[in-house]
């Protein structure tokens, strides 16, 4: 093809697109002026009628890619005006045919043979006419029928030349209209496209679906739920330029007569079809990326199966690709957020905002029901409304003027698989929608979706040799516990999990085996978050603790003292300690609120206006009843008021950037972690027994067992939101890993010390992430109206923004007098001492050493009696309830027989922390499968019957038996 021939094309191209541009810029002006709706919607009908014929007349008169585009415009009667696909749909198969003596040649010239050698009879005329080749029914020399592709002569320049001219037209579309910005597509149709002009590629393409789908000719009643009923011809022969098929007779998909004549269902045959994409996408992750109607048939005999034909336009996508876009597909059905996010991250479409709501309606429209084309209309307004929607939200969070945001790509990069994906989705809608089916593509196309995330999800370790997180063991007890765990995740107690324990200072344990969410099956790392539930409430009492450390708070005080508003309904003498020790009688505030609305949880200020109008149900100080919700916002409302600083800003000042945990511990999740988050799902044959327990006095009314049930279901649901899980809630929604909450544990059994640099066998590090949002400095000064509290038996002492970094000079333990020595870690130890490592407890209030890191040592808590005030013990017994499960924020944990004394909390799915005092051992557990805590039992027995330790009665209910679940069951329910 000469350059003059090729400057003519190009011209006339650009000529067109320039036209039509005009035609309607112009009409859109004439609109403005128009009161006549009537004659208004008739001008567009004429328009897009004389557009559409300038259009067609175009793709015939060139040919090439420009007849393929009008085939796909044809496909989209979802979105695009009738007139444009009844006028475009003539490019289907009915172009003029290339001359008979070409087609000859070409054969000829490709087999190596004579017409005559070949076949016994060939049709001349042409049984369709496409793009790239046109097709001829004929009988092979052994009498076989076939049809004969043959590719058009010197195409191959021809599209080449095409794609450098849509290229070119798309760039200035998008640069006069920004948000029409079809880069992306026409980006990978440049990629692919010559791929089709190799037909020995796309004979092994159709060998190859076709193996997949495991098409037969026979028509198969028991069939698999994901198997597919669909044929796909026999390759017979292929060159490059010529492909010999099996015949099948059948029906042009758009040929509505003759299927209504037939008595064929277009309903079941567009859910058969849309089920044969669904498997190649999710199942083979090999697809045909080009379903307009040219390229099926359907039988003429009963039952009316569809024919699938032309591959040579085919997608491969990676097993990685194909879970993300699984994943995608399953997030949007049930509106998780999270999943939505990590989905696109995974697959590698970057967003440069945090749009969340956004993108989930996108996926939302897209993967909703087809519409038939009598609804286009009313379709197409829906999408012209949501993006209207979406610039409005980023023109606001961009701050951008109308023009500006026109301009503006919130997307970073676009995965090529992902533009081809979604061409396919889009062909599939506009196919059902030319059939006038409707397609609910959420019921039809789930199973596939699932197996393909379930399949590895559902074997567990048995099958998966990854299950465990391939990382160093730090000893023998981990060595062993794997196995522990292996055991659990084959019996189905284990989803996802991760175990890190400290003794002595130092990590015998760090551990992650299973995977990420019950549709996500990459695997839990050791920096992977999971949801803790009131694990939480030991780190928010834990804040709390470190403001009346650092003289901020006085535990004796009254809370209306520190927040005015909260002196009301009776409220007044209700002071910080009975918060923490659950007496304060508030423990069904905010109930009304979680009935009515459970998304209002998420509101911190409305929370917190809510906690300040309550009225107590006891009297202060007189019952312990478990405020499962309100202690969070109590302590919160306390801490905010006390502090004059937001709540996430003291977390990350007293534990998270002492403690070196940044971007592992969070109450409330920021924007940038979701690729680290795990789901939460439920287990279900725990959550049975909940029928055999009757009334528990010590719990509240509204968190009995007989409530449980309906509360875990809902609280399922609202936990794996976005919204949720970005909501400050302090007694319920702390996100962590469980190396930073062993830390966090680690540090408190030693009063405060923080311990030396986390294992570097564990990876990737601990504290490698960026600890994100950053916060400013002040709330309000109104907060600090009134507060000048001390803390019980706390010193003056000099701060700094708020925060102290409290180092205590080491000193030579013969200066000191103390017997003290300094072990390898840092830690002072007391020769003779009692426990079983021959170790003691560090005292603050010397520290020895003998280099120059440990010259200086951390200390989050300066009070040397901090155990006692956890606890609620000795010179605190007198702000807790004696024998009672809570101390003063935390659960207090011990034996039956006193050999074991100390403190922490669990969450009502199962994770856990807590500390023995005694024996300078820190344990965290998290996971992902909400029970009642029996694989969390089972961990806890093993390590401390390795260790040596005293087993604490929060764990000590033997697992197995029907008397001993019973008795566990309402223990977990103080969780």
């Amino acid at each position: 093809m000469g350059w003059g021939n090729i400057y003519r094309r190009r011209v006339k191209v650009f000529s067109l697109a320039v036209l039509i541009y005009l035609d309607y810029k112009a009409l859109q002006k004439r609109e403005e002026f128009m009161k006549n709706n009537e004659k208004s919607e008739e001008l567009w009908k004429r328009a897009h009628e004389r557009n559409a014929k300038r259009v067609r007349n175009m793709m015939i008169q060139l040919g090439g890619l420009w007849v393929k585009l009008g085939q796909y415009l044809s496909s989209r009667a979802d979105v695009l005006p009738s007139a444009y696909i009844s006028i475009l749909k003539q490019l289907q198969d009915s172009l003029p045919p290339r001359p008979l003596q070409e087609v000859c040649r070409t054969i000829e010239r490709e087999l190596g043979k004579s017409m005559k050698e070949i076949f016994l009879d060939f049709d001349e005329s042409s049984l369709a006419t496409a793009s790239i080749a046109q097709v001829h029914r004929a009988t092979l020399i052994d009498g076989r029928e076939v049809v004969v592709k043959v590719q058009h002569e010197d195409i191959k320049a021809i599209i080449l030349e095409d794609l450098k001219d849509a290229k070119s037209i798309v760039d200035w579309i998008a640069w006069a209209e920004p948000q029409y910005d079809f880069n992306p597509m026409i980006d990978e149709w440049c990629k692919e496209t010559p791929k089709e002009l190799d037909f020995n590629h796309e004979a092994e393409n159709t060998r190859t679906v076709s193996k997949n789908l495991c098409c037969t000719n026979k028509n198969d009643s028991d069939k698999s739920i994901n198997q597919v009923d669909v044929l796909i011809p026999e390759v017979i022969q292929s060159t490059e330029k010529v492909l010999i098929l099996e015949y099948m007779d059948g029906i042009r998909l758009n040929d509505l007569e003759s299927l209504e004549a037939c008595g064929a269902n277009k309903q079941k045959i567009v859910e058969e079809i849309t089920r044969a994409y669904a498997h190649q996408i999710y199942v083979d992750g090999f697809f045909n990326g080009d379903p307009h109607t040219g390229n099926f048939l359907v039988s003429k005999e009963p039952p009316h199966r569809p024919i699938l034909l032309d591959f040579g336009f085919t997608m491969k996508i990676s097993s990685s690709m194909k879970q993300s876009l699984a994943k995608m597909f399953l997030a949007t059905a049930e509106g998780d957020h999270v999943a939505l996010l990590s989905s696109l991250a995974e697959m590698g479409l970057k967003l440069r905002l945090d749009l969340p709501e956004q993108a989930m309606d996108v996926t939302s429209i897209f993967f909703c029901a087809s519409t038939p084309a009598n609804e286009a209309a009313e379709y197409a307004k829906t999408l012209n409304e949501q993006r209207t929607r979406n610039m409005k939200v980023l023109q606001e969070k961009m701050n951008l003027s109308q023009k500006e945001v026109k301009r503006f790509n919130p997307i970073d990069a676009f995965p090529g698989d992902m533009v081809i994906f979604s061409r396919v989705v889009n062909l599939l809608r506009g196919l059902s929608s030319t059939l006038n089916a409707r397609i609910v593509y959420q019921d039809i196309m789930r199973s596939f979706a699932e197996s393909v995330l379930q399949e590895k999800i559902a074997k567990g370790p048995s099958a998966n040799a990854q299950w465990i997180y391939d990382t160093p063991v730090h000893s023998e007890v981990e060595a062993k516990l794997r196995q522990i765990l292996v055991e659990l995740g084959n019996e189905g107690k284990i989803l996802g999990i991760q175990v890190c324990a400290y003794k002595d200072g130092k990590v015998i344990i760090d551990t992650a085996a299973g995977v990420l969410g019950r549709y996500d099956p990459r695997p839990v790392q050791p920096d992977s978050l999971f949801s803790v539930f009131s694990v939480t409430k030991g780190i928010t009492a834990g804040m709390l603790h470190w403001l009346v450390d650092n003289g901020k708070l006085n535990l004796d005080e009254s809370i209306a003292n520190i927040w005015p508003e909260f002196g009301t309904n009776g409220k007044n003498l209700i002071k910080v300690h009975h918060v923490l020790n659950h007496t304060a009688g508030l423990q069904n505030a905010l109930d009304n609120l979680r009935k009515e609305n459970p998304l209002l949880l998420t509101d911190w200020d409305e929370c917190l206006k809510q906690i300040a109008m309550s009225a107590p149900e006891t009297e202060p100080g007189q019952v312990q009843l478990y405020h499962f919700l309100s202690f969070g916002w109590l302590c919160g409302g306390i801490i905010e008021h006390a502090s004059g600083k937001k709540f996430q800003e003291i977390l990350e000042e007293a534990f998270v950037r002492p403690l070196n945990i940044e971007g592992e511990l969070y109450v409330g999740i920021p924007p940038g972690v979701e690729s680290r988050l795990a789901s939460l799902t439920i287990d279900k044959d725990d959550f049975s027994k909940l029928s055999k327990i009757g009334s528990l006095s010590a719990l509240p009314s509204t968190f009995q067992p007989e409530n449980i049930s309906q509360l875990v279901t809902t609280l399922l649901a609202l936990s794996n939101m976005l919204n949720v899980r970005r909501a400050i809630i302090p007694a319920a929604n702390g996100h962590c890993s469980a190396r930073a909450l062993a830390r966090y544990y680690a540090a408190l059994v030693d009063r405060g010390l923080v311990p030396p640099p986390h294992s570097s066998l564990s990876t990737p590090p601990l504290g490698r992430h960026p600890h994100i949002p950053k916060f400013s400095s002040e709330i309000t000064s109104k907060m600090q109206n009134g507060k000048k509290s001390k803390a019980v038996g706390s010193a003056s002492k000099k701060k700094e923004n708020g925060y102290e970094q409290k180092t205590k000079q080491s000193k030579d333990s013969k200066d000191n007098g103390s017997g003290r020595e300094s072990n390898s870690d840092g830690y002072t130890s007391t020769s003779g001492s009692s426990s079983a490592s021959n170790t003691s407890s560090p005292d603050n209030s010397s520290a020895s050493s003998n280099d120059s890191r440990k010259n200086n040592v951390i200390w989050i808590f300066n009070d040397p009696r901090i155990h006692d005030e956890f606890m609620g013990t000795g010179e605190y017994s007198d702000l807790a309830l004696p024998n009672r499960k809570f101390g003063l924020g935390f659960k207090r944990f011990s034996s039956s027989d006193g050999s074991f004394s100390g403190f922490g909390h669990s969450g009502l799915g199962g994770s856990t922390g807590f500390c023995d005092i005694e024996n300078r051992f820190a344990i965290a557990v998290t996971l992902n499968k909400i029970s009642f805590g029996t694989a969390t039992k089972k961990i806890i027995q093993f390590v401390c019957s390795e260790l040596n330790v005293p087993l604490p009665d929060e764990f000590s209910i033997l697992s197995g038996t029907e008397a001993g679940e019973e008795l566990s069951i309402p223990r977990a329910l103080f969780n």
